[in-house]
């Protein structure tokens, strides 16, 4: 267990360690050491400027087939309880693949506690979910289709039972897998969402055009003033990375920047001490969409581990401009209000990442990394295959 050492001894936050010790060792921190290996991977030329190679699980290669099938898959509301809720319902298309709302709408209109985030370049980060509970596209997908307020079957089962009787997804496994009706299972549904998934990645924005196509006249002076403040006085490339020869804006860390930790910090002891005394974990998917004391733990909930309390992981950032709202909860609405959060210092609360701290900015250079955000946005975006 990793344990943070704070200078601070007031008996509340001593209280909180002592929760989170016995939570983790009866049982409630990480148990299954094979969902924590990382898969075998090969790489791909991505092809577009400013992304590297496309990390590829040697157990699913991509082929176009597989990615027809799965965009198919992607699009099908009729594997949710109503009939109402694709995969591409929360993350649509036509809008940079978000769905505009703070937390997204499943089967009769039901909210869970997260937003939904882009899929945009998710084949490149090494886990799924606010809280990272997946660590790979194929296992992602599987989540939401059970979860009581987004797709709602009750049980995978559910959705074979469709594919099985459609003359064409059959025929689409059998070329794909090389397996009849009878043999498809969930994974053979997974490897093809997730090879479609892979094909959802955009580059080629002006700052790559400026920052590896080395075109001086692809930003205007305010966005480069931006970039500058980016990787200095800002902050942002602490976590949202920009490497020499590519951007995937992402440390692929969790970080506490107390966003709506407020919710959950005059009562974190009683939710410690409840989490402590159940045998009941990792937390579940459908738990942290429909309690909001759960989904504001963060990473803890998964982990155990007390630094991740209120952590979420660090999103990229390319298409930024299409994708608010903002945040794991949604609650901030525009660019300016995200730079206004880091340059305070983020919200206060025992657990903020040490790295979080006030920037000073003045208004000039809040409108200079604005301009640098919007430079992070695609001239054309990945569609749905015809």
């Amino acid at each position: 267990m990793k344990v943070i050492i704070s200078s601070r001894s007031d008996s509340k936050f001593l209280g909180y360690m002592f929760l989170i010790f016995i939570f983790y060792c009866i049982g409630c921190g990480p148990k299954n050491k094979k969902d924590a290996d990382l898969t075998e991977l090969t790489y791909i030329p991505s092809g577009i400027l400013g992304l590297p190679d496309l990390p590829v699980p040697k157990n699913n290669p991509q082929s176009s087939d597989k990615v027809s099938l799965g965009a198919k898959l992607y699009s099908d509301k009729r594997f949710s309880s109503d009939g109402t809720v694709s995969c591409a319902t929360c993350h649509k298309p036509e809008q940079a693949f978000v769905d505009k709302l703070k937390v997204s709408k499943g089967i009769k209109n039901l909210t869970g506690t997260r937003n939904a985030p882009t899929v945009l370049n998710a084949a490149y980060y090494k886990t799924q979910f606010w809280d990272g509970r997946r660590n790979d596209l194929e296992g992602q997908s599987k989540d939401p289709l059970l979860n009581p307020v987004e797709h709602g079957l009750s049980s995978h089962d559910d959705l074979i039972k469709i594919v099985k009787a459609d003359p064409d997804y059959t025929a689409r496994f059998k070329t794909v897998f090389g397996i009849d009706a009878d043999s498809i299972r969930i994974d053979h549904v997974a490897l093809a969402i997730a090879s479609f998934e892979r094909t959802i990645i955009s580059g080629n924005s002006p700052f790559d055009r400026y920052r590896f196509g080395k075109e001086e006249k692809a930003l205007s002076e305010s966005a480069i003033r931006g970039l500058t403040l980016y990787m200095g006085k800002a902050r942002c490339q602490d976590c949202h990375t920009i490497g020499e020869t590519y951007a995937i804006f992402t440390d692929d860390k969790f970080h506490n920047l107390g966003v709506g930790f407020k919710k959950v910090q005059p009562k974190l002891e009683e939710i410690l001490q409840k989490k402590a005394e159940s045998k009941n974990s990792p937390t579940s998917d459908e738990e942290i969409l429909t309690n909001l004391e759960s989904s504001e733990l963060g990473r803890f909930a998964v982990t155990g581990v007390s630094e991740d309390l209120g952590a979420f992981k660090t999103p990229g950032l390319r298409n930024i401009a299409l994708t608010s709202p903002y945040m794991h909860d949604g609650s901030l609405t525009s660019l300016e209000q995200v730079i206004d959060l880091y340059d305070r210092g983020g919200e206060a609360n025992p657990f903020l990442s040490s790295g979080i701290r006030p920037l000073g900015l003045s208004g000039q250079e809040k409108a200079d990394l604005v301009s640098f955000l919007k430079s992070l946005t695609s001239p054309v975006l990945p569609s749905m295959p015809k």
